[in-house]
């Protein structure tokens, strides 16, 4: 009988009776990305190869309309499992099949002796959304990019198809800029980082910085787009720039001052000033974003922009009247604007903070709300496409209890049960924020992500209705062994189904 939990869970399942049970002559019929995809994903703990022929596992593209751009079927019988739907459907089925499997299936080496057996099972599967994401913030820590890897893995082993990545901030610039090398080279190294909580101005002495190359992040493109992930960039404009400002200060509204790139946290009084000659070197920037990343949506940011320095320039007073602007502040709109226009000629739409409401965003821009969930109906009733991720429900780096274990959190609390209990409404989709100021390794972004960004996955998915927490935490609980073949450092559950902190957790 079928026991094996899975997260999320599937719109339908039916268990039936018997398994099959994969060996060396377990052959494998597939298009060749997705059986591809079965090799990576469940050879290395089998040792199975999967030599192709039919009667064994067999993946088959179908055009169902019931089953939309990311659905599938999946049946396991004795004489062996079917799976049908697009490509990017068929993924999710295999991701489900991995967890069908023992979870010894998640090393990343043979195990041997085992039985790799699979209950019978009919599943039929779609989603509810249509974007599913997870955001990394590696602009104020830069993560080791084996890492970026990993959590990409994490994502697709969750059915989150969107890994946005924030590569840009006052704190550090990481993606390489072959016209403008200062970037990285000045911005993206920081001489010290804040120590205990920003309010307490303490710091660590320690420099602190590093990048990615373009080939290495089209790399991580193209590994996580086969995996069914696809990769959002973004690129803050026009505030949150301080370390692109350092490198250049002409960038600045006060060109002849040197900057450093920012030690502590929080936001940044310094931003870009509005001359044309600015514009051009954004737009030179970008240029270079879309020739690595291919996926329709760069995000500008737009958020946390004081207009200080703004109110005290004449040429940025100037160029809001031209603009036809009753407030410089305006001029985030059209910095938007401007961009929006330069990315079309790409081909591509901008995404936002929902900031850009109350500045005339572009027509088309995709609106993340963030702020809180009023919002989410703030950007629907102003007719924009919409990811909500207020964060009062999405945003993972706050600590989830007020506990004197939990680990350093920019705020909090934010427990599992509420995250689980987040109804989004009628949206493009959601996402899990995992943004870095607290956060300095790849252990503590896990601890922080994990498990709530299983329970924002289901979600996405399709969470059931109505929702049941102690039902959901019990599969979780069978899932976290998945979790910890894997060796993530997820916080742990309590006996009620709350996560809590892991000893040693710091």
């Amino acid at each position: 009988m079928y026991a094996r939990p899975i997260v999320p869970k599937p719109i339908t399942l039916s268990a039936r009776d018997g398994v099959f049970t994969l060996d060396d002559s377990t052959p494998l019929l597939a298009p060749e990305p997705l059986a591809d995809l079965v090799r990576e994903l469940i050879g290395p703990a089998t040792g199975l190869r999967f030599a192709p022929g039919s009667g064994g596992i067999e993946l088959e593209v179908v055009d169902d309309g019931a089953l939309g751009a990311e659905g599938y079927r999946l049946a396991v019988s004795p004489d062996g499992i079917r799976a049908a739907g697009t490509e990017a459907g068929l993924r999710w089925a295999v991701q489900t099949l991995r967890q069908l499997l023992p979870v010894e299936v998640y090393a990343d080496k043979l195990v041997p002796g085992m039985r790799w057996e699979v209950s019978c099972v009919e599943i039929v599967d779609v989603p509810r959304y249509e974007w599913r994401g997870g955001l990394l913030d590696v602009a104020r820590w830069c993560h080791p990019l084996k890492f970026l890897y990993r959590y990409v893995d994490l994502l697709a082993m969750h059915k989150l198809n969107r890994m946005h990545l924030h590569l840009t901030d006052d704190q550090g610039w990481r993606f390489e800029v072959r016209k403008y090398p200062k970037l990285t080279e000045v911005g993206g190294w920081r001489r010290e980082s804040a120590a205990g909580h920003a309010r307490e101005g303490r710091f660590d002495g320690t420099p602190h910085g590093g990048w990615y190359s373009q080939q290495e992040l089209r790399d991580l493109v193209g590994y996580a787009a086969r995996r069914g992930v696809s990769i959002m960039p973004e690129i803050d404009v026009p505030g949150h720039m301080e370390a692109a400002i350092s490198a250049y200060p002409w960038l600045g509204n006060y060109p002849s001052r040197q900057l450093e790139v920012r030690t502590s946290w929080g936001i940044s009084q310094h931003i870009l000033n509005v001359d044309d000659a600015t514009v051009r070197f954004v737009t030179d920037v970008l240029d270079e974003v879309v020739d690595v990343f291919p996926f329709e949506y760069i995000h500008l940011g737009g958020d946390e922009v004081p207009p200080d320095e703004w109110l005290a320039s004449e040429s940025a007073r100037r160029r809001a009247e031209a603009a036809g602007l009753s407030r410089v502040d305006g001029l985030v709109g059209w910095w938007a604007g401007r961009l929006a226009e330069h990315l079309a000629g790409h081909g591509r739409r901008i995404a936002v903070w929902d900031e850009l409401l109350d500045r005339n965003p572009p027509p088309g821009s995709l609106v993340f709300a963030w702020q809180d969930a009023s919002r989410v109906a703030a950007a629907q009733e102003a007719g924009f496409r919409v990811v909500a991720v207020p964060q009062e429900y999405a945003y993972l780096d706050w600590a989830e209890s007020n506990s004197p274990d939990e680990p350093l959190a920019i705020r909090g609390t934010l427990p599992l049960s509420t995250m689980y209990g987040y109804r989004p409404g009628d949206v493009l989709g959601v996402q899990g924020q995992v943004w870095s100021e607290y956060l300095p390794t790849p252990d503590l972004v896990e601890y922080r992500a994990f498990p709530r960004l299983a329970a924002f996955a289901e979600i996405g998915w399709a969470a059931p209705e109505p929702r049941d927490l102690a039902e959901f935490t019990g599969r979780l609980s069978g899932h976290l062994s998945r979790l910890d073949v894997l060796g993530v450092r997820y916080r742990r559950l309590d006996p009620a189904g709350q996560s809590q902190s892991p000893a040693g957790a710091s």
